[in-house]
């Protein structure tokens, strides 16, 4: 099991990743996200020229803000900065276009995506669709150094239901994914992995396929409590992002929160939509894993911050990240609260990715 961290984009805070690497962690990705934080592509820049060893890539890419043509070359210049260790990420972005009011792409679209970027990312020729045509395109000058296409960049997609996995299977070399909440979770996504590449005529290797979770990760010392303040203040916006995940999905297509909200829905719900139609998509994201606001510091209940995150003593998530290891999960990268971010890079590496 690998230990990855997932970074707010942040060109001013390249030393979280140097030091991400010093400790051990195998990945850092860069988050992709254009109202939010800085440009992802500039921060990986910056980092791949500040480390050696760790792999640098996008956590993830969205494919509804950038053509394929645009993404290709960007990660194919951070290869050329950090060649043999760069990654493209790649999902449809919930939170970078909700947080303009626009939805992310639709299933059709980031297949058609994918089938484009697939081959760009190897320097092959694509078909580029634009204004009802489809243009053959493809990058070409590589031979100056301006790009890398030598060394393999491998195409993550992040998926979390049936379609979107299905795409996973079908298209790519890993899947990014929520973090399984067993190893009985785990088994069904390899079966939906596995049903997309079928279906597109693939074959899994599940020894060279790569499958990376997100979530975050709190050590808690003897006898604390799952809400305690210190706990709130590693992983509370990450539980947070989680609720105003599924207030969208709910807003949208009129799907109910999972169970562990059902005590503070109809309160989140009252203070959100306190807020002008026209601009609550900006406030929906508020803070967005970075910090809680102090307004909604109340919806931290134990439930939501088991839900998600993993927390608890050393060795029960030793034992966690054991089993879903075993499943056939491979990384599992972290992000923390801004504030708090190296306090939980050191202890998790301390107790965590010293004994993995």
């Amino acid at each position: 099991m690998h230990i990855g961290v997932c970074v707010a984009s942040h060109v001013n805070d390249v030393d979280y990743v140097v030091r991400a690497e010093e400790l051990g962690y195998s990945h850092a990705w860069l988050a992709d996200s254009q109202m939010l934080w800085s440009d992802c592509y500039a921060a990986l820049a910056l980092a791949a020229v500040r480390t050696r060893r760790i792999k640098l890539g996008t956590g993830v890419a969205v494919a509804g803000t950038r053509p394929a043509p645009n993404n290709a070359s960007g990660i194919a210049t951070i290869n050329a900065l950090a060649p043999g260790r760069t990654f493209f990420g790649v999902g449809t972005g919930n939170t970078a276009m909700r947080v303009m009011g626009l939805p992310p792409q639709r299933i059709a679209q980031f297949d058609g995506y994918l089938a484009t970027v697939a081959p760009l990312l190897r320097g092959e020729e694509a078909i580029f669709r634009h204004g009802g045509k489809g243009l053959p395109i493809r990058h070409i000058m590589p031979e100056a150094g301006f790009v890398n296409f030598a060394d393999p960049i491998p195409l993550y997609v992040s998926g979390f239901g049936p379609k979107s996995l299905a795409l996973a299977g079908k298209h790519g070399d890993g899947a990014v994914l929520a973090l399984p909440a067993t190893p009985v979770v785990m088994a069904n996504i390899w079966r939906m992995i596995e049903a997309g590449a079928e279906r597109a005529g693939r074959t899994i290797d599940r020894d060279s396929y790569y499958a990376t979770a997100l979530t975050t990760m709190v050590v808690l010392n003897p006898g604390e409590a799952v809400d305690s303040p210190r706990v709130k203040a590693e992983c509370g916006a990450m539980a947070m992002a989680a609720v105003h995940f599924n207030y969208d999905q709910y807003r949208n297509f009129g799907r109910q929160p999972p169970g562990f909200m059902n005590g503070i829905w109809q309160d989140y719900r009252a203070l959100v939509e306190s807020y002008p139609a026209a601009r609550r998509h900006q406030r929906v994201h508020g803070g967005h894993n970075c910090w809680v606001l102090p307004e909604e510091e109340r919806f931290l209940t134990p439930e939501l911050l088991q839900a998600t995150a993993m927390i608890g003593t050393r060795d029960a998530l030793l034992e966690r990240l054991l089993a879903l290891a075993e499943a056939g999960l491979d990384q599992v990268m972290i992000l923390p609260n801004f504030d708090t971010r190296f306090d939980v890079l050191e202890r998790v590496a301390k107790d965590i990715v010293a004994n993995v």
